[in-house]
Protein backbone atom coordinates (compact mmCIF):
# COMPACT_ATOMS: atom_id res chain seq x y z
CA UNK A 1 0.00 0.00 0.00
CA UNK A 2 2.87 2.23 0.88
CA UNK A 3 4.71 1.97 -2.63
CA UNK A 4 0.93 2.54 -4.48
CA UNK A 5 0.37 5.58 -2.39
CA UNK A 6 3.95 6.42 -3.65
CA UNK A 7 3.02 5.92 -6.86
CA UNK A 8 -0.44 8.39 -6.94
CA UNK A 9 1.41 11.00 -4.22
CA UNK A 10 3.94 11.27 -7.96
CA UNK A 11 1.07 11.71 -9.90
CA UNK A 12 -1.24 14.17 -8.61
CA UNK A 13 1.97 16.31 -8.13
CA UNK A 14 2.33 15.90 -12.09
CA UNK A 15 0.44 18.13 -14.77
CA UNK A 16 2.07 16.14 -17.90
CA UNK A 17 2.47 12.65 -16.51
CA UNK A 18 5.40 10.52 -15.51
CA UNK A 19 7.18 8.04 -16.91
CA UNK A 20 8.17 4.50 -15.73
CA UNK A 21 12.04 5.52 -14.82
CA UNK A 22 10.87 8.62 -12.54
CA UNK A 23 8.62 5.97 -10.49
CA UNK A 24 11.66 4.06 -10.70
CA UNK A 25 14.26 7.09 -9.27
CA UNK A 26 11.33 8.89 -6.97
CA UNK A 27 10.48 5.91 -4.95
CA UNK A 28 13.62 3.26 -5.02
CA UNK A 29 11.61 0.46 -6.22
CA UNK A 30 13.19 -2.20 -8.91
CA UNK A 31 11.91 -1.36 -12.53
CA UNK A 32 9.61 -4.81 -12.67
CA UNK A 33 7.91 -4.13 -9.68
CA UNK A 34 7.46 -0.14 -10.50
CA UNK A 35 5.78 -1.53 -14.08
CA UNK A 36 4.13 -4.13 -12.44
CA UNK A 37 2.26 -1.23 -10.13
CA UNK A 38 1.66 1.04 -12.95
CA UNK A 39 -0.32 -1.59 -15.04
CA UNK A 40 -2.42 -2.65 -12.08
CA UNK A 41 -3.75 1.01 -11.72
CA UNK A 42 -4.00 1.15 -15.64
CA UNK A 43 -6.16 -2.09 -15.27
CA UNK A 44 -8.69 -0.55 -12.58
CA UNK A 45 -8.57 2.88 -14.59
CA UNK A 46 -6.35 4.76 -11.78
CA UNK A 47 -4.04 5.44 -14.30
CA UNK A 48 -4.30 6.27 -17.63
CA UNK A 49 -0.84 5.71 -20.12
CA UNK A 50 -0.12 7.61 -23.03
CA UNK A 51 0.49 5.69 -26.07
CA UNK A 52 2.38 7.99 -27.45
CA UNK A 53 4.75 8.90 -25.15
CA UNK A 54 4.50 6.57 -22.44
CA UNK A 55 3.99 8.99 -19.43
CA UNK A 56 1.11 8.13 -17.03
CA UNK A 57 -1.47 10.39 -15.76
CA UNK A 58 -4.00 9.91 -13.24
CA UNK A 59 -7.21 8.24 -14.52
CA UNK A 60 -11.01 8.32 -14.58
CA UNK A 61 -10.95 5.94 -12.47
CA UNK A 62 -10.81 8.26 -9.48
CA UNK A 63 -14.17 9.89 -10.34
CA UNK A 64 -15.51 7.46 -8.40
CA UNK A 65 -19.12 6.18 -7.96
CA UNK A 66 -19.46 8.81 -11.10
CA UNK A 67 -17.49 6.80 -13.74
CA UNK A 68 -20.38 4.62 -15.08
CA UNK A 69 -22.35 8.24 -15.05
CA UNK A 70 -19.26 9.68 -17.04
CA UNK A 71 -19.18 6.60 -19.64
CA UNK A 72 -22.82 6.68 -19.93
CA UNK A 73 -22.38 10.86 -21.10
CA UNK A 74 -19.60 9.62 -22.86
CA UNK A 75 -21.57 7.35 -25.15
CA UNK A 76 -24.43 9.73 -25.24
CA UNK A 77 -22.10 12.58 -26.80
CA UNK A 78 -20.11 10.80 -29.31
CA UNK A 79 -22.29 10.52 -32.26
CA UNK A 80 -23.08 14.60 -31.85
CA UNK A 81 -19.29 15.37 -31.34
CA UNK A 82 -18.23 13.67 -34.63
CA UNK A 83 -21.50 15.50 -36.00
CA UNK A 84 -20.32 18.82 -35.35
CA UNK A 85 -16.69 17.69 -36.20
CA UNK A 86 -18.25 16.70 -39.39
CA UNK A 87 -20.56 19.57 -39.75
CA UNK A 88 -18.05 22.53 -39.03
CA UNK A 89 -14.82 20.72 -40.08
CA UNK A 90 -12.98 21.38 -36.02
CA UNK A 91 -12.85 19.47 -33.35
CA UNK A 92 -15.06 18.93 -31.16
CA UNK A 93 -14.80 18.07 -27.10
CA UNK A 94 -16.42 16.64 -24.01
CA UNK A 95 -14.85 17.73 -20.95
CA UNK A 96 -15.79 17.27 -17.50
CA UNK A 97 -14.80 19.18 -13.95
CA UNK A 98 -11.95 16.57 -12.02
CA UNK A 99 -10.86 18.27 -8.94
CA UNK A 100 -9.76 21.50 -9.79
CA UNK A 101 -8.56 21.29 -13.54
CA UNK A 102 -10.82 20.15 -16.90
CA UNK A 103 -10.25 16.84 -18.01
CA UNK A 104 -10.77 15.67 -21.48
CA UNK A 105 -13.35 13.02 -21.69
CA UNK A 106 -13.26 12.55 -25.73
CA UNK A 107 -11.89 14.22 -28.20
CA UNK A 108 -12.76 13.92 -31.87
CA UNK A 109 -10.49 15.35 -33.59
CA UNK A 110 -10.56 17.59 -37.30
CA UNK A 111 -9.72 15.92 -39.96
CA UNK A 112 -7.56 18.64 -41.62
CA UNK A 113 -3.44 18.76 -41.23
CA UNK A 114 -3.74 21.69 -39.14
CA UNK A 115 -5.66 21.42 -36.20
CA UNK A 116 -6.50 22.56 -32.46
CA UNK A 117 -7.01 19.39 -30.12
CA UNK A 118 -6.07 17.84 -27.21
CA UNK A 119 -5.59 14.46 -26.15
CA UNK A 120 -8.36 11.63 -24.25
CA UNK A 121 -6.97 12.44 -20.46
CA UNK A 122 -5.32 15.51 -20.61
CA UNK A 123 -5.96 18.18 -18.28
CA UNK A 124 -6.42 22.27 -18.75
CA UNK A 125 -7.28 25.21 -16.35
CA UNK A 126 -10.65 26.18 -15.06
CA UNK A 127 -9.90 29.67 -15.99
CA UNK A 128 -8.45 30.07 -19.77
CA UNK A 129 -10.76 27.30 -21.60
CA UNK A 130 -14.28 27.71 -22.90
CA UNK A 131 -15.45 24.34 -21.31
CA UNK A 132 -14.12 25.80 -17.63
CA UNK A 133 -16.06 28.61 -18.22
CA UNK A 134 -19.06 27.21 -19.06
CA UNK A 135 -19.20 24.64 -16.40
CA UNK A 136 -17.89 26.97 -13.79
CA UNK A 137 -20.70 29.58 -14.56
CA UNK A 138 -23.00 27.21 -13.02
CA UNK A 139 -21.10 26.43 -9.82
CA UNK A 140 -21.80 28.11 -6.84
CA UNK A 141 -19.42 31.00 -5.79
CA UNK A 142 -17.05 29.39 -3.39
CA UNK A 143 -16.69 26.42 -5.17
CA UNK A 144 -14.99 28.22 -8.14
CA UNK A 145 -13.03 30.62 -5.43
CA UNK A 146 -11.59 27.30 -3.80
CA UNK A 147 -10.61 25.82 -7.10
CA UNK A 148 -8.97 28.96 -8.37
CA UNK A 149 -7.00 29.32 -4.99
CA UNK A 150 -6.08 25.74 -5.35
CA UNK A 151 -4.93 25.95 -9.19
CA UNK A 152 -4.02 29.64 -9.80
CA UNK A 153 -4.69 31.46 -12.57
CA UNK A 154 -1.53 31.66 -14.75
CA UNK A 155 -1.29 34.23 -17.78
CA UNK A 156 -1.33 31.49 -20.76
CA UNK A 157 -1.67 34.25 -23.13
CA UNK A 158 -1.97 37.12 -23.38
CA UNK A 159 -5.82 37.21 -23.41
CA UNK A 160 -6.15 34.75 -20.25
CA UNK A 161 -7.72 36.55 -17.35
CA UNK A 162 -6.16 36.51 -14.32
CA UNK A 163 -8.04 38.34 -11.43
CA UNK A 164 -10.59 36.39 -9.67
CA UNK A 165 -13.35 39.10 -9.25
CA UNK A 166 -12.66 39.85 -13.49
CA UNK A 167 -13.30 35.84 -13.97
CA UNK A 168 -16.19 36.33 -12.02
CA UNK A 169 -17.91 39.17 -14.69
CA UNK A 170 -17.02 36.47 -17.15
CA UNK A 171 -19.18 34.10 -15.58
CA UNK A 172 -21.74 36.37 -15.47
CA UNK A 173 -21.66 37.02 -19.05
CA UNK A 174 -21.14 33.34 -20.15
CA UNK A 175 -24.71 32.54 -18.20
CA UNK A 176 -26.20 35.17 -20.18
CA UNK A 177 -25.29 34.27 -23.33
CA UNK A 178 -25.41 30.64 -22.84
CA UNK A 179 -21.92 29.90 -23.98
CA UNK A 180 -18.46 30.38 -23.50
CA UNK A 181 -15.61 31.68 -25.61
CA UNK A 182 -12.07 30.96 -25.25
CA UNK A 183 -10.75 34.49 -26.86
CA UNK A 184 -6.73 33.08 -27.72
CA UNK A 185 -6.75 32.19 -23.82
CA UNK A 186 -5.27 29.20 -23.37
CA UNK A 187 -3.72 28.91 -26.66
CA UNK A 188 -2.08 31.78 -28.48
CA UNK A 189 -3.67 30.65 -31.74
CA UNK A 190 -6.65 29.31 -30.71
CA UNK A 191 -10.11 29.36 -30.33
CA UNK A 192 -12.69 27.58 -28.74
CA UNK A 193 -16.58 27.99 -28.02
CA UNK A 194 -18.18 25.60 -25.19
CA UNK A 195 -21.88 24.73 -23.61
CA UNK A 196 -22.61 23.59 -20.45
CA UNK A 197 -24.36 19.99 -20.19
CA UNK A 198 -26.95 21.29 -17.83
CA UNK A 199 -28.97 18.28 -16.34
CA UNK A 200 -26.13 15.68 -16.69
CA UNK A 201 -25.04 13.98 -13.39
CA UNK A 202 -21.47 15.68 -13.29
CA UNK A 203 -20.24 19.35 -14.37
CA UNK A 204 -19.57 18.38 -17.99
CA UNK A 205 -19.41 20.80 -20.83
CA UNK A 206 -19.02 20.49 -25.00
CA UNK A 207 -17.22 22.46 -27.01
CA UNK A 208 -15.69 23.15 -30.78
CA UNK A 209 -12.24 23.99 -30.91
CA UNK A 210 -9.84 25.59 -34.42
CA UNK A 211 -7.25 27.64 -35.20
CA UNK A 212 -8.20 30.86 -34.27
CA UNK A 213 -7.25 32.33 -38.14
CA UNK A 214 -10.09 29.22 -39.25
CA UNK A 215 -12.63 30.11 -36.67
CA UNK A 216 -13.18 34.18 -36.68
CA UNK A 217 -14.78 35.48 -34.07
CA UNK A 218 -17.89 36.30 -36.01
CA UNK A 219 -18.47 32.93 -36.43
CA UNK A 220 -18.81 31.70 -32.97
CA UNK A 221 -22.55 32.43 -32.94
CA UNK A 222 -23.41 30.01 -35.40
CA UNK A 223 -21.12 27.55 -33.37
CA UNK A 224 -22.62 28.31 -30.22
CA UNK A 225 -26.10 27.66 -31.72
CA UNK A 226 -25.38 24.12 -32.96
CA UNK A 227 -23.37 23.41 -29.39
CA UNK A 228 -26.61 24.17 -27.25
CA UNK A 229 -28.89 22.02 -29.64
CA UNK A 230 -26.75 19.10 -29.49
CA UNK A 231 -26.39 19.78 -25.51
CA UNK A 232 -29.90 19.20 -25.45
CA UNK A 233 -30.18 16.27 -26.95
CA UNK A 234 -27.37 14.76 -25.13
CA UNK A 235 -29.35 15.67 -21.91
CA UNK A 236 -32.53 14.76 -22.78
CA UNK A 237 -31.63 11.14 -23.89
CA UNK A 238 -33.63 8.61 -21.74
CA UNK A 239 -31.66 7.28 -18.49
CA UNK A 240 -30.12 4.67 -18.89
CA UNK A 241 -31.84 1.49 -16.99
CA UNK A 242 -31.26 -2.17 -16.43
CA UNK A 243 -32.55 -5.43 -17.15
CA UNK A 244 -32.71 -8.50 -14.95
CA UNK A 245 -28.98 -9.84 -15.78
CA UNK A 246 -27.95 -6.25 -14.41
CA UNK A 247 -27.15 -4.88 -18.57
CA UNK A 248 -27.73 -1.51 -19.27
CA UNK A 249 -30.38 -0.54 -21.78
CA UNK A 250 -30.40 3.01 -22.95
Amino acid sequence: MDRVCAILDLLQQSVDGISLNTVVEATGMPKSSAYRYLWTLEQHRYVERDEETGLCRLGLGFLGMQSRHLELLRECARPWLEKLRDDFGETANLGVLDSDRIIYVDIVESRRGVRLSASRGDRDPLHSTALGKAIAAHLAEDRIRDVLARSGMPRRCTNTITSIDDYLTELASVRGLGYAVDNLENEADGRCVAVPLLGASIPAAISLSAPAARFPAKDVGKAAKALLEVAARIVNRPRAHTDNGGNDIV
